[in-house]
């Protein structure tokens, strides 16, 4: 049996989505009297792709007082019409949870079908390419993107500033007086635990830094990849290369045949939700 990934929300985080879309009721329920009434309801995958936030979803159903039941987990592959979770209560209940579950499904979902989109691409170049996703997120939403590219099959770039080492052409602006191989040693002495990623901009600065332990090749075409890592074996250099910038499933296989080990992309932050169909009965089983 495949477990569901951890919940991304704490309860906290979950009441305020519940409170935003409902600060004083639900209106019409309440108006119409029906706020009491036994019912159900279902969530099914109407696209195809990977699934992701059913935990979310499940615990927002429970928090508003009705019973959940998750049927398919996050990070499943799923065929339209896959049933991904049922919840039974009052109508109140139901009606309330509703849609911030199903638009927190969706747009998870968008993100981890991309993801895993790309990792595939990917890997078939090789099996042991990754896939990192950027910080890019919208603003506020960062653990549950990261759940969501974890569900694809995708890890992470780097969750925030307190995470890595990445020396950017805006940091060495700012210490122009160090030589390359005095920054290098520097950062490895100040944070020994950590590999030190260096983001470069054309060949000639990647030449320059080529001792770095990752080294993050910027916009660069898969030509130009190859080329890079061509060079620096012939220096018997290797550090892990990254490819940054523009990094989509239609050229993911490209970059890890050119010699990229580790693909960075922010397209799965942009992706479209993936539908989930919304299903209601009354009574307290859901319908099939």
């Amino acid at each position: 049996m495949i477990q569901p990934l951890p919940l991304a929300l704490d309860d906290a985080a979950l009441s305020r989505l519940l409170a935003e879309d409902a600060p004083f009721g639900d209106l019409t329920t309440d108006s119409l009297a029906i706020a009491a009434l036994p019912g159900s309801i279902a969530f099914y995958a109407r696209d195809p792709g990977v699934t992701c936030g059913v935990e979310e979803a499940a615990r927002l159903f429970e928090l508003c007082g009705a019973r959940a039941r998750i049927v398919t987990p996050s990070g499943q592959c799923v065929e339209p019409e896959t049933l991904l979770l049922e919840a039974s209560g009052t109508a109140g209940a139901l009606h309330r949870g509703w849609k911030a579950a199903q638009t927190l499904v969706e747009w998870c979902s968008g993100i981890a079908s991309r993801a895993a989109e790309i990792t595939q691409a990917a890997r078939r170049g090789h099996p042991d390419a990754q896939v990192a996703g950027t910080r890019k997120n919208v603003p506020g939403n960062r653990a549950l993107a990261v759940k969501a590219f974890r569900a694809g099959g995708a890890i992470m770039h780097r969750t925030g500033l307190s995470d890595t080492l990445l020396l950017f052409a805006e940091h060495r602006l700012f210490a122009s007086e160090q030589t390359p191989s005095a920054m290098l040693a520097r950062l490895r002495r100040q944070c020994p635990e950590k590999r030190v990623v260096v983001e470069v901009a054309n060949s000639t600065e990647a030449l320059v830094w080529g001792e770095a332990d990752v080294l993050q090749l910027e916009k660069f075409t898969p030509a130009a990849v190859a080329e890079v890592v061509a060079a620096l074996e012939a220096r018997g250099l290797r550090p892990i290369i990254a490819a940054a910038g523009g990094i989509n499933a239609s050229n993911a296989e490209d970059y890890v045949r050119a010699g990229a080990r580790l693909l960075v992309t922010t397209a799965p932050h942009l992706a479209p939700p993936r539908d989930v169909q919304v299903r209601f009965g009354r009574g307290p089983e859901p319908r099939a």
